[in-house]
């Protein structure tokens, strides 16, 4: 172990979820009265979910850029306390209702298009320049990316015009004198959501909370990241569509597996330049967020390929991933980097020797600790190690009531015997007692969970295609009971210790 593992607490909450009044949350005002219910309740953590651009199904894990900052996020409400823009007359869309994504970029583009028009008059063009300076390396290739997709609405890239879906020198820079105005869009857009984010994060710092961020493994196929970078990914030469599709083989839940459809890597020419370009993402989460946690870590040691023109992924093959190489060039690039692992799922002797071997912690679900294994059920907190991540439930689970709903009489039976309770009242509760009881050094549970909410609450359901992503919540859902029991089920069980930013001791 690098260091002694402190027991700490957070809560699973993406800014989506916040009320406000444009039908979906943002980096406002809600943000800060989230963040201050984290540190009364004693929190240590806020875990969030990508914060890319979406498309247009609202999917943090499909962006179009792994860098780039999610606009639809942006508070109009302090870009009008910047004096950018004059207070702008929000849509009267209810301040906690599940938003539509269309609906919300119907309203809030055109608001954020006047706030761009207005920033030529504004007092932060300095600052605006050194932004865009500083992060020349993947803004131009993005607001450029953005303008394109504007300007051929509902293509992926690889359906532009050839000259620029391949990237000919003389059409990019015939598009970026075209397409100025909306380059200047894009570009200040990311202005506005870093200037905003950076400022969250800080006030979540003086609230001693540090914030949990996620890196998928992959990134869409239609996104910027392949567009500048084709060279990194398995793609056709000649329709530029993936030759190799990520998924995950047929199991217990699926006959079939699922097909993802993200390109894989070609992690042989990544590797021959110094994996540079995972360790530029890495290094730019960095500056977003104190933890990274890796979504489909497995991947790093092995990776399921599906050839193109497959329908489902029973036809695919394991691929060995240069993983161990990765996190050593990492380690070397960036220093000590506090990682989770995400590793839920098929997970191998070797994916978690990978895992072990740099001492990420995994991940232990409560939801998956009740079935026919007993005692021998990983998930079981008795089972646990100490370096590993609690969790009630994640963004992909049913909510902890809306689980215990559907469970059959045997199952809840055994839950009430191990949780010591007959599950008639709160069981939600007992469910975060038994998680901030366990030796995990980390536990998080979704804000859902502490709401007690049903099914109707829930994120995420894998697989579905619409529907997913809107949740969101009331502030007057947040009580003071809600309040009281997080705080003391948070000092009961020893998980106050303030963070501190001191790293642990390389190995």
């Amino acid at each position: 172990m690098r260091s002694k593992i402190a027991r700490r607490s957070g809560v699973l909450l993406h800014p989506s979820s916040f009320p406000g009044p444009w039908g979906i949350g943002d980096l406002g005002a809600a943000a800060r009265s989230f963040v201050d219910f984290l540190g009364e309740t004693r929190q240590q953590l806020w875990q969030i979910l990508p914060l890319g651009p979406t498309a247009d199904d609202g999917s943090p894990y499909s962006s179009y850029s792994s860098s780039a900052g999610n606009p639809l996020l942006i508070s109009l409400e302090m870009l009008a306390e910047d004096g950018i823009v004059p207070p702008l007359t929000a849509p009267g869309t209810a301040a906690a209702s599940a938003f539509d994504p269309h609906a919300v970029r119907a309203a809030k583009l055109p608001a954020l298009k006047k706030a761009a028009e207005a920033f030529a008059e504004s007092s932060l063009h300095d600052d605006f320049d050194r932004f865009c300076a500083e992060r020349a390396d993947w803004l131009d290739d993005y607001a450029l990316f953005m303008a394109l997709k504007d300007t051929y609405p509902g293509r992926s890239w690889n359906l532009w015009p050839a000259p620029l879906a391949r990237r000919e020198p003389a059409a990019l820079e015939q598009a970026r004198k075209s397409l100025a105005d909306l380059i200047a869009f894009h570009r200040f857009t990311q202005f506005a959501f870093f200037r905003q984010w950076t400022a969250l994060r800080d006030y979540a710092h003086q609230q001693g909370v540090r914030v949990v961020g996620d890196i998928p493994f992959y990134v869409a196929f239609d996104s910027v990241d392949v567009w500048a970078n084709p060279q990194n990914f398995a793609l056709m030469p000649d329709t530029l569509e993936p030759a190799l599709m990520a998924g995950v083989p047929p199991d217990y839940f699926s006959a079939t597996g699922q097909l993802w459809g993200n390109p894989v890597y070609n992690w042989e020419h990544l590797q021959e330049n110094g994996f540079d370009w995972w360790i530029q993402r890495f290094r730019r989460l960095n500056h977003l967020v104190d933890i990274v946690r890796i979504d489909h870590f497995r991947g790093f040691q092995a990776y399921w390929q599906v050839p193109h023109g497959e329908k489902t992924a029973i036809n695919g093959t394991w691929a060995l991933c240069p993983g161990d190489a990765f996190f050593h060039t990492l380690e070397h690039e960036l220093g000590y980097l506090p990682v989770w692992a995400e590793d839920l799922g098929l997970v191998t002797p070797e994916v978690e020797k990978l895992r072990d071997d740099f001492d990420f912690p995994g991940m232990k679900v409560l939801q998956f600790a009740f079935d026919d294994k007993g005692a021998e059920n990983p998930y079981l907190p008795f089972n646990f190690p100490e370096n590993c991540v609690c969790y009630t439930g994640t963004h992909d689970n049913d909510t902890t009531v809306g689980w215990w709903n559907s469970l059959s009489k045997a199952q809840k039976q055994q839950v009430t015997e191990f949780v010591g309770t007959d599950g008639t009242d709160k069981i939600h509760w007992a469910l975060i007692r038994a998680a901030m009881a366990s030796v995990a050094g980390t536990v998080v549970v979704p804000l859902q969970d502490l709401l007690g909410l049903d099914t109707d609450a829930r994120m995420n359901v894998p697989g579905k295609a619409e529907g997913n992503w809107s949740w969101r919540y009331d502030q007057k859902m947040i009580t003071a009971d809600v309040k009281d029991r997080l705080k003391s089920a948070t000092t009961t069980f020893g998980r106050t210790r303030r963070y501190t930013n001191q790293a642990p001791k390389s190995k």
